[in-house]
């Protein structure tokens, strides 16, 4: 992909490789450079602060008839001036998932794939954990809710991880 969208001042950017954009003003030094949020796009992406400026003149004028009355306002935008640079594929970050993923899982439940926690767990989000929760057994529900108090701490998760113990235990 020769593209790749990123977030910067919760504005979203279409950006390519050598393409200086003009964003809202960010808090990085000259000739210092940052990443921004990948939204779209296959590898790293950074921005190299080209210069910090100032935008163009916006004019405001109030003006109310048969009163005299006339105001007259304006400001000039603090803006940023950047330079994008796209990387390769994200090598790195692929094996960090793979190593941590067996130790989260292997934890709780020795790595005993029935009675530990559900596969994927680490990202699923609190509506996905209500969800599951109902469908999965008992041994499963108790080491989510261990790794949740242990980890994440999720509040909406512990909730509905203890509501469906609950519910298993009344049945």
């Amino acid at each position: 992909m020769d593209y790749a969208i990123i977030r910067l001042g919760g504005k979203q950017y279409a950006v390519r490789e050598g393409e200086r954009l003009v964003v809202d003003r960010v808090r990085t030094d000259e000739g210092k450079t940052f990443t921004p949020d990948v939204l779209l796009g296959e590898g790293t992406v950074t921005a190299k602060v080209v210069a910090h400026e100032r935008g163009p003149k916006i004019r405001i004028g109030k003006y109310k008839r048969r009163t005299g009355y006339k105001r007259h306002n304006g400001y000039r935008a603090a803006t940023t001036r950047i330079e994008i640079s796209l990387g390769g594929a994200r090598k790195a970050a692929a094996p960090k998932r793979a190593a941590e993923a067996p130790k989260a899982e292997a934890a709780p439940a020795a790595g005993d794939h029935v009675k530990g926690m559900p596969s994927g767990y680490e990202e699923l989000t609190v509506a996905q954990v209500a969800e599951g929760a109902k469908a999965w057994n008992r041994p499963m529900l108790e080491a989510a809710l261990e790794y949740e108090q242990a980890h994440a701490a999720r509040k909406g998760a512990l909730s509905a991880l203890e509501s469906a113990l609950k519910a298993k235990d009344e049945s």
